[in-house]
């Protein structure tokens, strides 16, 4: 189960570090050339920047959990990335007024699938963690 915490933890790690790193870096570039992004308020270089920042800020704290899988760093990073993204996901189900239908699929899918995921790691951290926890109690019960 550890193993694919981790997977799933270096997926959401690189997206929000290229993410993070990208809006932090050149917001008007991210704007222009990331997919959707056009359907959304106009830019902001203020609020692109401190996104950025943020999924920077979230991106260590992922990557410290990937790095060292112990659900006392795990459960923080998950439910840091999870407070983003199942909002986001809602935000852009409720407003997809200028997509078409590819991009309402895109947004739909690509969304959904990161907020699982961070409650998928979630779940399996505690899965595992409590497997463990018993294997560890039945052996010092018998032991």
């Amino acid at each position: 189960m550890t193993i694919t915490v981790r997977i799933l933890l270096a997926i959401l790690f690189v997206e929000a570090a290229v993410v993070g790193a990208w809006n932090a870096l050149s917001p008007e570039t991210f704007y222009l050339y990331f997919p959707t992004v056009d359907l959304t308020p106009p830019f902001s270089e203020h609020y692109a920047r401190d996104y950025g920042e943020v999924m920077l800020g979230i991106a260590v704290v992922l990557g410290i959990a990937l790095v060292k899988p112990l659900a006392h760093f795990v459960f923080p990073a998950a439910v840091a990335y999870s407070m983003f993204s199942i909002p986001h996901f809602f935000y852009h189900l409720e407003n997809m007024q200028n997509a078409n239908v590819g991009q309402a699929i895109l947004l739909t899918t690509g969304n959904a699938v990161v907020a699982v995921m961070g409650l998928l790691i979630i779940a399996l951290t505690a899965l595992r963690d409590r497997k463990a926890q018993r294997s560890t109690t039945s052996v010092s019960q018998f032991g």
